[in-house]
Order: structure tokens, then C-alpha cells, then sequence
């Protein structure tokens, strides 16, 4: 991976050559460095710099000037409104990909001619991007190793990694993509079913945020560890994780392996000790079964499960009643009433378990 220390050499000598304020920002307008302040800054500098990112706002606000498409430097007006003084985004291609934007705030001095004399210096930030890029597609290939539980795979990859890192698998989707490569540095992603990425652990929320909402689908995220060594551990974890979120509503649609709880048992679980389980509910139609599961999830509250239900509580009655004859179990027995709890939470993941 590039140099940070050479990306911030790059953008001060061209702040200095220009006589102007400039940030550098990734594809994601994320900011990797900025220059000293030369003259006026606005809300949207000083956010950027603060908060490592610009605003969802102020992004489209840029993106309306064409700037992804762009081949040189697109001057863009200010607006009051958003607070924002004029200024020049210079896309840092390399071939025919942006890699990331130079950003230079114009009092009207930043002429066709000045900013010719830094193309040389956008071109070499451009590279180094670039060469990031493919850095980080060539330690995605290793990636499915160091999450691999076999000691021996493990040993033989070259990733070097800083810790705490925390392991995400994303459901993939046929219809809809999300662009990895955009993702912050220190990330490693590898397309696959599902996502494998590791992130530093402060990230990592984010991260799975970001990807599930581009894939629409579910993502699991396992516990933090100190150790990158131990990271496929937290990769275990992350694959129960999603299976968690993509069968349990109220663990949808990211699910912490942290926060699972009871359910991080039922996720160890294979399939044949799931229909075991199961099999303690197997009598129920989907009906009764759902009137159960409420009723227990509410911790036994009739008037909470009638209302959630949308039924009378009498009907409830019924149905328990009902479900209490077809199962044998007396749900007023606390060993009866987690047993039969249990059963509907594996049955639950036995349905389309896709992992």
C-alpha cells in the first residue's frame, strides 16, 4: 500500500505551488490528506478535515459538475447555501479509473496555465492510488487463507495486518454491486458467497453498514480480535453472525456476534442438531407456530402478544391452548416453555439456511 507520508508530501507541494488550500480525498470522499490553509476556508473544508469525510449533501452537490466522468480539473461555483466556496476538483485518474479528488479552494487566481504546472504532481498522487488499488486486490486473494481454520493455510500467507481487526461476511446479491475497492484503506475484501472483508476493528461497523446497504441483503460481523493471527475466528463468527440476521427480523439486517446472545448457541449448531430440536414444534402449522414464538419472545405477556398479533386475546388463548395439545408441552412449565422456544428458533434457521 502507498504511503500515507508520501501522499501528504505530494499535497503540500502542491498547495505550495499553487498558492491554494487542497485536500486529497478518495472515491468515497474520504479524506487521506490536506495541505496548509492558504486564504478563505468554508463549513465544507473544515468538516472534511474534522470528520475524515464530507456530507452526503455536499457530495451531491459535487457529483452534479460530472466530476467522476471528468478528465482534468472542473471548476465548481460556491453556494451559499451549503456553505461552500468556489473551487476546482481534479479527478486523480490513472487509465481510465478515478482513483480519488484533489480539492483546491479558487479565489479565481487558480487559472488553465498554474494548474497545468501541477499536473506532474496530480499524476504521481493518481499512481500512488492506483497502486494502492491493486495492492489491495492482491491481499484479497490471501484473504479466504487467513480466514481458513487449517493452521497450515493460515501459515503460509504474507498478509501483515495491525490489530484489533473484526471479520464481516455480507451476503452477495445477482442483482446489485458494491464497489469494494472504494472501500476505506486498512479494509480487505474478497467477492465470494458471502463478502469476506477485515477491517480495523474501530471500522468495522461502518464497513458492514456500507457494503450491506450497496449488496441490500445482511451482514454479520464477528467479536474484535487483538491478534490478526486470530482472525478467522472472528471470520466464524461473522458467517454465524449472518446467519443470524438473515433469519431473526430483530437482528436484521447487521448482526454483532456480540450481541446475539442465546443465539450465538443456535448458530454453532449444524443442521442435524437443528432438527432435533425442531422437531419439538414439527406438529404446528405456521400459524400456531408464529402465535408461540410472540408469546414466548414477549416473555409469556398475552395482552403484549394479542397486540403484536393483531388478535383478541381469547383467540390467543385458543391457539396456545391448542399448540399445548399438538406438542405436549404445558407452556406455563419453564423446561416445556424453552424447550418449545428453542425448537421454533432452530426451525426458524433450518428454513432456506443458505450458509
Amino acid at each position: 500500500m502507498h504511503n500515507s507520508a508520501d501522499l501528504q508530501e505530494l499535497v503540500d507541494e502542491i498547495a505550495a505551488r499553487l498558492g491554494a488550500s487542497a485536500t486529497l480525498e478518495d472515491r468515497t470522499f474520504r479524506l487521506l490528506a490536506y495541505g496548509a490553509q492558504h486564504g478563505d476556508i468554508d463549513t465544507v473544508r473544515q468538516e472534511s478535515i474534522l470528520r475524515r469525510r464530507a456530507t452526503g449533501e455536499v457530495r451531491d452537490y459535487f457529483e452534479r459538475y460530472g466530476i467522476a466522468k471528468a478528465e482534468g480539473p472542473v471548476k465548481i461555483p460556491g453556494d451559499a447555501d451549503l456553505k461552500v466556496l468556489a473551487r476546482v476538483c481534479w479527478p486523480l485518474r490513472h487509465g481510465d479509473v478515478v482513483y480519488g479528488y484533489l480539492w483546491l479552494l479558487d479565489s479565481g487566481a487558480l487559472t488553465g496555465e498554474r494548474l497545468r504546472s501541477a499536473a506532474p504532481l496530480v499524476a504521481r498522487a493518481a499512481a500512488a492510488l492506483a497502486q494502492e488499488a491493486r495492492s489491495r486486490r492482491d491481499l484479497g486473494r490471501g484473504l479466504l487463507a487467513l480466514f481458513s481454520p487449517d493452521p497450515e493455510e493460515r501459515a503460509g500467507v504474507s498478509i501483515e495486518v495491525p490489530g484489533p481487526v473484526t471479520a464481516i461476511a455480507v451476503r452477495e446479491s445477482q442483482e446489485r454491486l458494491a464497489a469494494l475497492w472504494t472501500l476505506p484503506r486498512g479494509v480487505l475484501a474478497r467477492p465470494g458467497s458471502p463478502v469476506a472483508l477485515l477491517a480495523p476493528a474501530h471500522l468495522a461497523g461502518e464497513v458492514a453498514q456500507t457494503v450491506q446497504s450497496a449488496y441490500g441483503t445482511a451482514a454479520g460481523l464477528g467479536a474484535p480480535r487483538s491478534d490478526p493471527g486470530d482472525a478467522w475466528l472472528s471470520w466464524r463468527e461473522a458467517r454465524q453472525a449472518l446467519r443470524i440476521a438473515e433469519h431473526f427480523p430483530r437482528h436484521a439486517p447487521i448482526a454483532r456476534w456480540e450481541d446475539l446472545g442465546v443465539h450465538r448457541l443456535l448458530a454453532r449448531l449444524g443442521r442435524p442438531d437443528l432438527r432435533e430440536l425442531a422437531a419439538e414444534t414439527a406438529a404446528l402449522d405456521a400459524e400456531l407456530a408464529q402465535t408461540v414464538e410472540v408469546y414466548l419472545d414477549l416473555g409469556g405477556h398475552a395482552q403484549k402478544a394479542a397486540a403484536e398479533l393483531g388478535i383478541h386475546r381469547q383467540t390467543l388463548y385458543y391457539r396456545l391452548g391448542k399448540a399445548e395439545r399438538l406438542t405436549h408441552r404445558d407452556l406455563s412449565d419453564g423446561d416445556d416453555r424453552l424447550a418449545v422456544h428453542l425448537a421454533l428458533k432452530a426451525a426458524r434457521l433450518l428454513g432456506q439456511d443458505a450458509l
